[in-house]
């Protein structure tokens, strides 16, 4: 079955207009995934259709806005104000849009990894060469 996977890295308005092909043809959306990493979030949409699974991946940086895909696949909805409300993700024109209130939660977007001070690293070579 793995020959019916597929993972692809893509831009974000190349992962728009997938996201609509894909619906037009009759594929329906599986989940979107969240990742959070220092500086940005990786997510991962998928989409199902018979026995083939494709997968979508975006490299969103935190101060990067993103358009929802809840007007083509209105399940997205969900999917996106989790990702909203748990990792901070820009998402405009949700329908509907829950304003970080899916969840009861106490902290502000409690997966979001912020940008920390950049470190130098250094070599014990360069070390003793100074």
């Amino acid at each position: 079955m793995r020959e019916n996977y597929i993972l692809e890295t893509v831009d974000i308005p190349t992962l728009y207009k997938i996201m609509l092909e894909r619906q037009r043809a009759g594929y329906r959306l599986a989940q979107i995934c969240a990742t959070a990493y220092e500086g940005g979030n990786e997510l991962i949409y998928s989409v199902v259709d018979n026995y083939t699974f494709e997968n979508y991946k975006v490299i969103v940086p935190i101060d990067e806005e993103i358009n929802t895909i809840s007007d083509f696949f209105p399940s997205a909805m969900l999917y996106e104000n989790e990702m909203k409300e748990l990792f901070d993700v820009k998402i405009k024109s949700i329908n509907p849009d829950y304003n970080n209130k899916l969840y009861r939660i106490a902290k502000k977007a409690p997966f979001k990894k912020e940008v920390k001070e950049a470190v130098k690293v250094v070599k014990k070579e360069e070390e003793a060469a100074e």
